[in-house]
């Protein structure tokens, strides 16, 4: 078995990071969903949707979660989704190079899972100082 993904973001975003992604890694060796997160929904509206979502790549190894920013509603709902029953880790700032870093490494466990997206995301920063 292997960790399941679940990208839980703003409207637009999750989508978008998949599709391009897709395009570079080409199949997924890691099951992977994603959720939007309606700007006019409460947490607790939204949050039997994102569950049902959880569902679909829940394996016996976890599922890490992925968001785009800390401390906002889809933030938010991971935290809710994270406390369900199903091993999760959550990590916030998804960018696609934390996506692509993660689907580098589909053997991990989730917690090392959980450092490599955290890794992916950081050095996919760089100051360019031309």
């Amino acid at each position: 078995m292997s960790v399941g993904i679940l990208l839980v973001t703003h409207p637009g975003i999750a989508p978008a990071l998949v599709s391009a992604a897709r395009k570079i890694v080409g199949n997924f060796p890691l099951k992977v969903e994603t959720f939007e997160m309606p700007f006019e929904s409460s947490v607790e509206e939204a949050l039997p949707s994102a569950s049902a979502t959880l569902r679909k790549v829940e394996s016996e190894d976890g599922v890490l979660i992925l968001v785009d920013l800390y401390g906002s509603s889809p933030s938010n709902i991971a935290a809710q989704l994270a406390r369900l029953g199903t091993p999760a880790r959550r990590v916030a700032g998804l960018n696609l190079s934390m996506l692509l870093r993660v689907m580098n490494y589909p053997e991990n466990k989730l917690d090392a899972m959980q450092s490599v997206a955290s890794l992916g995301g950081r050095n996919g920063v760089i100051l360019d100082e031309i």
